[in-house]
């Protein structure tokens, strides 16, 4: 058992190996809608700020989560005070009026004829991008969202011409007139807000900057990055640092204000089709934020790219990228939108397969996967025959049927996908032996069944070797080379020896020299227990089997020989139980016998007792007691002082909880005091 989980475990650190480099694009799936419930969470019925709360509402809608109940109240009576409000700056106004094209609050046509006019005004009196963005924008917000049609910007051919100003040679945009720096996010808010000019004018806008500015666009794509794997993206150049932009940030920008520009005005862009379905594969390459903001970014920019007229992507997806030999798997292909829409009719064909790291020929012929309507899936019903364990380049295309589709969708030519194609692998032919110096078997060869449960016992001296050898061979015959292939020696001390097996075609063979190997075995005698390791990514019995054990007979230690390192010590074991405490205490003393003890308790009562009875012989009363007010106070604290020393004396007698004789000392002077001014007063009545 310990050895089939050896095994997998092997089996899976190799795929996820080999994965690392490789990047399968998936569209959105469920996955995003889970994390982006967990990412975006109101508290008492807000999200924050309007701006947190339309990304929330955003993601949601997109993803058809429905969550406008849980804030609607709260968020409407915010956007309600803030289009009211008459010092809302026009930041606030176009977050507002975002939040409320989601929840359709109630507002009156009168608050936004209010907006409208100091729009347009703050409109007129723009000089940087941002005020040109959050304007121009707000009054498009405000456009569709009331039955206001005649909506329009006096001067639109001036605003336009106003915001084109801020445009460079390269594409990018300036934030402002004042200053130098351009930027590539800005570029994107740019055009956004050109496309919201375009919407807001009364007339057609002069077709000379319309192209102007579509030639500014193919500029900025000139300085499109592209990565290995196919994804294209932007990033910003040196600005200031409150400007910076990270890639996501930027890449989302540029695609919004494309796709508004290209939306708004006639003709197309003639942008490259890879270019736009390499911006498709930026985003979703990215997988899961774990940021609110860059989630936000990521889905909304997809859904731009789901809807646009300049390039709709296709993603070709497989939901297994491990394919089975023993199990008979199917080979299965999906082809969706971004946000995972079935796409159009079209047909998949499997151009060829090439083994991973090598340029010969397809090993399989092209041919059409068959489409299951159902379950949206393309698929082979059986691999090719000549297809063995290995780890393929699978090359797909992308046909559509449509030649009006073609004009629309991006498929991206060929696209290739690694694939792990995975079977058993036969182990045959295994032994282990003891051998002497001259090769020649000291022992019997002892068979070994690696698939099964066997173990030898060997001995060996310095003078010996030790030959472990067996065969791998893969379903269709062929020899095979597994990523790794270990034999372990382990001392009783724990001390690990590893040795690596080396193999010539199906054969493989390790020979250990014990005579060459007595220094770096510490010259330990005694038994070592014997491992032998087999794993690959596409072998589906990789295993880590305990073979048996050799007792090694080894020479002395010389004098300065290396001395094996220090048993290692298990991290974890600091937290396992502690040795019991025992605390040592002092000896109790020896006891007195309980006769002599008791015998002492009557000779210590005998004072008290001689005390009665001289008071008795005396003939103590209370006849003379002092009836004045002072000498009856102080025979008062006489008799009490008396008392107060028979007290002590009980104390004493009873749990000695304290030393007696500085409180006895204490007691006795003030009872003398009391009894000579209680004679002196007795003396002085005539007593």
């Amino acid at each position: 058992m310990a050895g089939n989980q050896g095994g997998f475990l092997v089996l899976i650190l190799t795929i996820l190996i080999c994965l690392a480099d490789a990047v399968i694009f998936q569209p959105i799936s469920d996955s995003h809608r889970s994390a982006a419930v967990e990412l975006f969470t109101a508290v008492d019925g807000s999200f924050g700020s309007l701006e947190d709360t339309y990304e929330a509402l955003r993601t949601f809608e997109i993803l058809g989560i429905d969550r406008k109940a849980d804030v609607a109240t709260s968020t409407c009576r915010t956007v309600s005070e803030t289009l009211v409000s008459s010092s809302s700056p026009s930041k606030d106004l176009f977050h507002a009026l975002k939040v409320n094209g989601i929840l359709r609050c109630n507002i009156n046509d009168e608050v936004f004829e209010g907006i409208i006019l100091k729009l347009q005004a703050e409109v007129n009196d723009s000089s940087s991008l941002l005020d040109f963005y959050y304007s121009v924008g707000s009054l498009v917000l405000i456009k569709d969202q009331t039955s206001k049609v005649d909506l329009h910007l006096a001067d639109a051919e001036g605003v336009f011409r106003s915001i084109k100003a801020l445009s460079q040679s390269d594409g990018r945009w300036r934030y402002s007139s004042n200053n130098p720096e351009s930027g590539t996010f800005a570029a994107g808010l740019a055009l956004e807000a050109l496309a919201g000019v375009v919407s807001l004018a009364s007339s057609e806008i002069d077709q000379s900057s319309i192209r102007t500015t579509k030639n500014d666009i193919m500029k900025l794509f000139d300085s499109i990055e592209k990565y290995d794997d196919g994804a294209f993206y932007f990033d910003e150049k040196v600005v200031d640092a409150l400007e910076h932009k990270g890639p996501l940030s930027t890449t989302y920008s540029v695609v919004r204000g494309l796709t508004a520009f290209a939306a708004v005005t006639s003709g197309s862009l003639n942008l490259p089709k890879d270019q736009v379905l390499g911006l498709a594969k930026f985003f979703l390459a990215i997988g899961i934020p774990g940021d609110a903001r860059d989630f936000f970014n990521q889905v909304d920019a997809l859904a731009y790219l789901e809807n646009n007229r300049v390039s709709i992507p296709l993603i070709l997806s497989l939901p297994d990228t491990v394919l089975s030999l023993t199990k008979k798997d199917l080979l299965k292909v999906r082809v969706n939108t971004v946000l995972g829409s079935n796409a159009p009719s079209l047909s998949v064909k499997l151009i060829q397969v090439v083994r991973f790291g090598n340029k010969g020929a397809s090993i399989v012929e092209s041919q059409e996967l068959k489409f299951d309507p159902e379950s949206a899936v393309y698929f082979l019903e059986a691999l090719p025959e000549s297809l063995d364990v290995g780890h393929y380049t699978f090359v797909f295309e992308v046909v559509l049927h449509d030649s009006e589709h073609k004009k629309v969708y991006a498929t991206g030519g060929h696209t290739q996908i690694p694939i792990f194609v995975t079977g058993f692998i036969i182990t045959e032919n295994a032994e282990i032996a003891v051998l002497e110096s001259d090769l020649e078997s000291g022992e019997p060869q002892n068979k070994l069944d690696l698939a099964g449960e066997n173990i030898v016992s060997l001995s060996a001296n310095h003078l010996q070797k030790l030959r472990l050898s067996f065969q791998l061979t893969t379903p269709l015959g062929h020899a095979f080379k597994p990523h790794q292939a270990v034999l372990k020696l382990r001392h009783e001390t724990k001390v690990e020896h590893i040795f690596l097996v080396a193999n010539s075609g199906k054969q493989f063979e390790i020979i250990l020299d014990f005579l060459g190997l007595v220094e770096k075995f510490f010259y330990l005698s005694g038994k070592y227990d014997i491992q032998l390791t087999v794993g690959d990514s596409v072998m589906e019995n990789s295993f880590f089997k305990e073979i048996g054990f050799v007792e090694l007979d080894l020479p002395e230690a010389p004098e300065k020989a290396p001395r094996p390192p220090p048993e290692p010590v298990d991290p974890y074991s600091r937290y396992g139980p502690k040795a019991e405490i025992t605390h040592i205490f002092r000896a109790p003393e020896k006891r007195p016998p309980k006769e002599l003890s008791l015998v002492f308790l009557g000779l210590t009562a005998l004072p008290f007792i001689g005390f009665l009875v001289g008071l008795l012989q005396l003939g103590v009363n209370l006849k003379n007691f002092p009836s004045s007010a002072v000498p009856a106070a102080f025979a008062v604290l006489f008799h009490l002082g008396i008392g107060a020393v028979l007290l002590l004396y009980v104390l004493f007698w009873w749990k000695n909880p304290f030393t007696p004789s500085l409180n006895v000392g204490q007691v006795e002077i003030c009872l003398r005091m009391k009894t000579y001014k209680w004679e002196k007063d007795e003396l002085n009545t005539g007593l």
